[in-house]
């Protein structure tokens, strides 16, 4: 029996909001300066229209912004001002994460990931304040504070897990205040928030240090993925994936969202799992399973920023695999996975979307168009998505529309992900999993990644069209309706 869905045309339709466009993540600064990584940043902006990009370690010592030489402090903002140039250049702007520490600043040693960002607080608050201002003061001078006033500047990243801050609430409170105090110094149309945390952490406590020390949090940001819900850490991720909630983004979220109390909420990265490798990833099943998590929370969260936008990525080390697992909607190559093709699929989806009946345990259906014309098509987008180790079947899917306004269907296309289609993975499998790839070969998997449209047949009687489409498992399709032109005037 198929999974049955309806919707009527003649509905009031539902903005999109669209929050993951808002911002992207990307691997730490110095990678921003790559030809590759700047490639990939300009089609994901272009196909994607990604609107900032976040990424760590700015202030780290590879980055040469602040150093130590011969007892006297060196700045230089020279390679951040390439960075924002390009951005700027094709369109972006930051989401300008305040991360990590200079050494030369340090109280401590401690590093993290293999480029040695240090995770201690400053030994002295007032150069890490002189430092924060310095810099945006020289941004503003730079750029225009019309122009910076658009950048959210969010202080560190994940200070609730040891990995990233060693010293604790207080210190990060002490921290944020300081920084707050240094950037409204430079202006107060600034936009400055936190805490920037893991797994919705430490929110109602922050804002209440702001709130008593008369504070500005311009905003409330945080991280949430799919394996937090499930409390044991030390699981693998398949285990933590399969007894994660089906609406545990969601939820989080909407708890974010009333602790926020009216400021605007960004989650500043999310993905199917934390897990650095997974080979999840680079399958149809994440490209589903993100359209399932994004779409549910259009309505809630201001922004979304995906992590990473790239496989371009050295946390621990640069791998050569064309295909690991890695974090990014497109791999080292620039080839889109599924992913990075479900992306593209929602941005086609529409500008709103028409109230959907129906409920299926493993299939969703929504259904919308863009607002650029009255003959604009009308798209359909369905995910047949399950957990790992949780019953899923080829779904047969019925979708009828009603309201039609007495139009008839031109041409109907449907667009697949799923193992077969758009699977550049499996190309690279075919050809032998060659760890460097020649010309010819990488064309090759690039092709298998395009999505090719076909023809759907579908069936009009009674002023009700009907689609019928079989999904796979862990698959997602788009179809298009075309309309024929049609002034309803004539009838």
């Amino acid at each position: 029996m198929a999974a049955s869905f309806s919707c009527k045309l003649d509905a009031t339709p539902i903005q999109l909001s669209r929050p993951w466009q808002h911002s992207v993540g990307s691997c730490h600064a110095p990678t921003a300066l790559r030809a590759d990584w700047q490639a990939q940043m300009r089609q994901a902006r272009a196909e994607l229209g990604f609107r900032h990009v976040r990424f760590h370690g700015i202030l780290c010592d590879d980055m040469g912004t602040l150093i130590c030489q011969n007892g006297q402090l060196l700045y230089s903002f020279f390679n951040t001002d390439q960075i924002f140039d390009f951005l700027l250049s094709i369109g972006m702007k930051p989401l300008v994460e305040l991360s990590f520490m200079p050494n030369t600043l340090a109280s401590g040693g401690t590093t993290v990931f293999h480029y040695r960002a240090n995770v201690t607080p400053p030994r002295d608050y007032r150069e890490w304040g002189d430092l924060i201002y310095k810099l945006v003061r020289h941004w503003v001078d730079r750029y225009g504070i019309s122009e910076v006033s658009q950048w959210p500047f969010e202080v560190w990243n994940e200070p609730n897990l040891d990995a990233f801050w060693i010293a604790g609430q207080q210190a990060y409170f002490t921290l944020y205040q300081t920084t707050v105090e240094a950037i409204k110094h430079v202006d107060p149309r600034l936009q400055v928030g936190g805490p920037a945390t893991a797994q919705n952490a430490w929110i109602d406590e922050f804002l209440q240090y702001c709130d008593s020390n008369k504070l500005a949090a311009d905003f409330i940001s945080t991280h949430f993925y799919p394996t937090d819900a499930f409390g044991e850490i030390g699981a693998d991720t398949m285990t933590r994936l399969e007894h994660a909630p089906k609406d545990a983004m969601r939820s989080r979220a909407l708890q974010a969202r009333e602790q926020a109390v009216g400021r605007p909420l960004y989650y500043t990265e999310w993905n199917i799992t934390s897990n650095p490798r997974d080979p999840l990833r680079d399958q149809s099943f994440a490209a589903a399973l993100a359209v399932r998590i994004a779409m549910s929370v259009d309505d809630v969260v201001d922004a979304y920023s995906f992590w990473t936008f790239s496989d371009i990525f050295e946390e621990n080390y640069f791998p050569s695999v064309p295909f690991h697992g890695g974090f990014g909607l497109m791999n080292i190559h620039g080839i889109a996975k599924p992913i990075y093709r479900a992306f593209q699929f929602m941005l086609q989806f529409g500008d709103v979307r028409y109230p959907t009946e129906g409920n299926h345990e493993t299939v969703a259906v929504w259904v919308g168009r863009k607002i650029d014309g009255a003959h604009a098509p009308t798209n359909i987008l369905l995910i047949n998505q399950a957990m790992p180790r949780h019953a899923i079947n080829d779904e047969p899917i019925q979708v009828c529309l009603s309201g039609t306004d007495g139009r008839h269907s031109r041409k109907v296309l449907i667009a697949r992900i799923d193992e077969d289609h758009c699977n550049p993975a499996r190309a690279w499998r075919d050809l032998g999993q060659p760890e460097y790839l020649s010309t010819a070969e990488l064309e090759k998997i690039r092709s298998a990644s395009e999505p090719a449209p076909t023809i759907l047949a579908c069936s009009e009687e009674g002023g009700v069209i009907v689609i019928d489409v079989t999904l796979p498992p862990q698959s997602l399709a788009l179809v298009s309706i075309e309309w024929e032109h049609h002034d309803p005037s004539e009838s």
